[in-house]
């Protein structure tokens, strides 16, 4: 979509992971600045505030070990607590992504210095959950386009210009593919799009 979303940057889940950058900070004293490209539910959650997640996948422009020990316990919204931490396995080659995905994500301002935050746009974060297709990827490409973020076409688009690079089979995320198109155009129905 054209206009640059609202990210929800004052929830306490994104309290918690700008916590957890500072930890990390803290923990390896990095010293010059880092690009962070933040995928997963903690995208979807900045997004839309609705998603709750434990672990925060993010791909980082330098390399970084990331401690496994690392977390933050937060207090959400409704009182119950959360621990969050990075996954440290999160690597976004297993995922459908298009070529341009980093010049196309949107900065956030958690004011973590060294690092420079940038949130996939909607429409990558969609086309990133349709390799999986997990029911909470359901869940998360459905809420994107409810809140008229993305699109079912700007989805086909951008995932089918996205397959030339992807590694792996393309016969199950062609019909992921398919099923992830169907559930937008049911959503933007539902919405009145």
């Amino acid at each position: 979509m054209s206009s640059r979303p609202v990210l929800k940057t004052h929830t306490a889940l994104s309290d918690g992971m700008r916590r957890l950058f500072e930890k990390l900070e803290q923990r390896l004293r990095i010293g010059r600045p880092v690009k962070v490209f933040l995928a997963g539910g903690m995208a979807v959650h900045l997004y839309t505030a609705k998603r709750v997640t434990c672990d925060v996948d993010a791909e980082f422009g330098a390399r970084i070990l990331l401690p496994n020990d690392l977390m933050v316990e937060v207090q959400l919204e409704d009182g119950s607590s959360q621990v969050i931490y990075f996954d440290t396995n999160y690597n976004p080659t297993f995922a459908l992504m298009h070529e341009d995905y980093q010049d196309d994500a949107i900065p956030v301002d958690l004011e973590v210095e060294p690092f420079h935050l940038f949130v996939l746009s909607p429409v990558d974060l969609a086309v990133s959950k349709i390799a999986r297709w997990a029911p909470n990827d359901r869940e998360d490409v459905a809420e994107l386009v409810r809140l008229g973020l993305t699109s079912a076409d700007e989805i086909d688009a951008r995932a089918r210009a996205a397959l030339g690079g992807y590694v792996g089979g393309q016969s199950m995320l062609l019909l992921n593919l398919r099923d992830a198109v169907a559930l937008a155009r049911e959503v933007e129905a539902g919405r009145g799009a």
